[in-house]
């Protein structure tokens, strides 16, 4: 069946490739040889196809061409040609792999295998430790023949104590106050004369906005710079400013030449007495920063006072930060000079601490630092006794 089947296809193919091939197809497959020249019927009705049987292949059947080889002249055959044999001769060696060799656990060997092992390896160590000594020895010589340098000798290291050093690295050295005065002047290289500054680092609790720390220190000695001062006042008023040393003194007059631009503000400071502050606010808008103000205390009745500690008087006030900065004098001053007005800012800086700040002694949760530099140099803490002592000698000499 699968023959004709195959047949079938073949002529299938031919005859839509080859059609002048169909009349032999016919002749080949036709199953009535005697009618040469077969013609097609007339009608339409399929050709019958008569089965075709074939006798099976019996073993006994065999090629009269065909002899059975010889199982003993096979030795030109390989090996892929034996495997299809049937009855194969066993001239074929069969494959033998090595077997596998399996390492020795340690507790499956002897004690002199071991000991042998470990003696053979610790002098395989020792050679190899002897060489390497001569190898590098070679390589200094060299290197000192070459750079003419001596052998450096190290010595035996030492033990060192890192948290000694962190200690006194973070241990600051606090200063008496002359000290730090002299070591500010030594410092103090610029050419031109440098102001010598007061930091003053107050207590966290400082930073309330309710505290407030404001006022003027009148030093001795002078602060190095001369203020000019213009006073609004009439009347006998105007007389005590003169006396006193005020530049400007002036009322209604003083007010329209400002207005008009007569007068030039070159002054620092501005006074007023409570009669000429509704005159003023005509140049408010000139005076600015200059403007009286109650809360400043530049609006006084007492004129003559007011404008002596302006002369001579410097003011501070804390910032943000709880840290008040003040100059108060120049380097160039003499120790004692700027000793004693360093201890009048103290002075009045304890005078004015705030009242609603508790838990606080003469210093203790008022100071916590206080550093002394120049205006271009480094600063230098001062010890809180020295500062006392300063503000006490200032008080039995200017106050009392």
């Amino acid at each position: 069946m699968s023959s004709f089947q195959l047949l079938h296809q073949t002529r299938r193919h031919y005859l839509h490739k080859y059609p002048f091939l169909r009349s032999h197809f016919h002749r080949f497959l036709s199953s009535s040889p005697e009618n040469p020249n077969p013609t097609r019927p007339e009608s339409n009705d399929p050709v019958p196809i008569q089965p075709v049987s074939y006798n099976p292949e019996t073993p006994s059947q065999e090629s009269p061409n065909w002899t059975r080889p010889d199982p003993d002249s096979v030795g030109s055959w390989t090996r892929e040609d034996l495997r299809y044999l049937k009855d194969a001769p066993k001239i074929i060696a069969p494959v033998s792999y090595p077997t596998r060799v399996v390492a020795p656990l340690p507790e499956d060997r002897r004690e002199g295998e071991e000991e042998e092992e470990e003696e053979g390896k610790v002098e395989v160590n020792e050679e190899m430790e002897r060489e390497r000594g001569r190898i590098e020895a070679q390589r200094r010589g060299a290197i000192r023949r070459v750079l003419n340098v001596e052998e450096e000798r190290i010595s035996f290291p030492t033990l060192i104590d890192a948290k000694s050093d962190e200690k006194k690295k973070k241990k600051k050295v606090v200063y008496d106050l002359k000290e730090a005065i002299r070591l500010v002047k030594a410092n103090a290289k610029k050419k031109f004369d440098e102001t010598l500054e007061a930091h003053v680092v107050l207590t966290p609790d400082m930073r309330r906005t309710d505290l407030k720390l404001e006022g003027t220190v009148a030093v001795p000695h002078g602060f190095g710079k001369v203020y000019r001062i213009a006073v609004f006042a009439e009347g006998a008023a105007a007389a005590e400013a003169r006396e006193a040393g005020a530049d400007v003194v002036g009322g209604m007059e003083l007010v329209e030449n400002i207005k008009s631009g007569n007068v030039k503000l070159d002054f620092d400071k501005c006074f007023s007495t409570h009669a000429m502050m509704p005159s003023l606010r005509q140049i408010a808008k000139y005076l600015r920063q200059l403007m009286p103000d109650t809360k400043k205390g530049t609006v006084t009745k007492d004129i003559s006072k007011a404008v002596k500690e302006a002369k001579r008087g410097v003011p501070f006030k804390k910032d943000k930060t709880a840290i008040v900065h003040v100059g108060i004098g120049k380097v160039s001053f003499q120790e004692d000079a700027l000793c004693e007005n360093i201890g009048a800012f103290v002075h009045e800086l304890l005078r004015q601490k705030p009242a609603g700040l508790k838990k606080s002694s003469k210093y203790a949760g008022y100071v916590n630092t206080v550093h002394l530099c120049s205006t271009m140099g480094p600063s230098f803490p001062v010890t809180m006794q020295s500062l006392s002592i300063a503000a006490d000698r200032h008080v039995k000499k200017y106050v009392q």
